[in-house]
């Protein structure tokens, strides 16, 4: 049974239409919107899952935020990766608990968060200093302080200081600048993996990995429709999350094997 709502908690507040808030709790705490004003008082102390009614008599559930939900609405210093292609990633990078990855382009954290609640143990590489403090500000709020996270300052495409890696993520333009230097760290067998908005950033990472020492090069799209289901009436929605990215991984093979086509 989960432990009550407490003071410090974040909560994600859903209305009537389903819109989503996240708040976190504070004693003599206030929650307001067009509805009215709702006390965190009145949701402090209360199981997930109930209701909270505003001054207007406005209703409301109260819940703690999932990580898709958090990643939605938490503070961003960039655009971070939609919970549809988050889930696919652990699985084309296959990250296990106690999987050593090199997460470069942490931006906003909704990677490093993902990776992390897999099991993985992440360092980030980041050029940018305003989004590192966003990336391990986000983190420790959803995740606590105490994570195998450690984030630098610092261009992957110079080099890569780890050695030894299980897995390397990129959410960078130019993919293919880090190749050679993921040929050096990671262990023969592990897997790279990139996010990249078009296609022909695809097709520049493809070209690179037929050069390298990397093997069996594969591109997937993840497109998201959800459905209408109120009684009878059951259809598509009208709406859905299509292209956003594309996901390609390769392996790293040993040296003198051919890679593949």
């Amino acid at each position: 049974m989960s432990a009550p709502i407490a003071a410090g908690d974040l909560v994600v507040v859903i209305d009537s239409k389903d819109r989503r808030y996240l708040v976190q709790m504070a004693e003599g705490g206030e929650f307001h919107t067009h509805a009215g004003i709702t006390l965190h008082d009145a949701m402090i102390g209360l199981p997930e899952g109930s209701t909270v009614h505003s001054n207007t008599g406005a209703r409301y559930t109260i819940l703690r935020p999932t990580l898709a939900e958090f990643v939605l609405s938490m503070p961003r210093g960039a655009q971070v990766i939609y919970p549809k292609d988050l889930g696919p990633i652990l699985v084309q990078a296959d990250i296990f608990p106690g999987a050593r990855v090199l997460e470069a382009g942490v931006g906003s954290g909704a990677l490093s968060m993902t990776l992390l609640r897999a099991g993985a143990v992440v360092t980030g590489y980041e050029v940018r200093a305003d989004f590192t403090k966003v990336a391990r500000r986000n983190v420790e709020r959803f995740l606590g302080p105490d994570q195998p996270y450690a984030v630098h300052e610092h261009d992957v495409y110079e080099g890569i200081d780890e050695v030894d890696l299980d897995r390397i993520v990129l959410d960078l333009p130019e993919p293919w600048r880090v190749l050679k230097h993921a040929e050096q760290a990671l262990h023969r067998g592990g897997v790279l993996c990139s996010y990249l908005p078009t296609i022909g950033q695809v097709m520049a990472l493809h070209e690179g990995l037929e050069r390298s020492a990397f093997g069996h090069g594969h591109t997937i799209e993840v497109l998201e429709r959800s459905w209408h289901v109120r009684g009878q009436s059951v259809r598509p929605d009208h709406r859905m999350v299509a292209h956003t990215g594309f996901l390609t991984t390769a392996r790293l093979l040993s040296p003198g094997e051919e890679p593949n086509p």
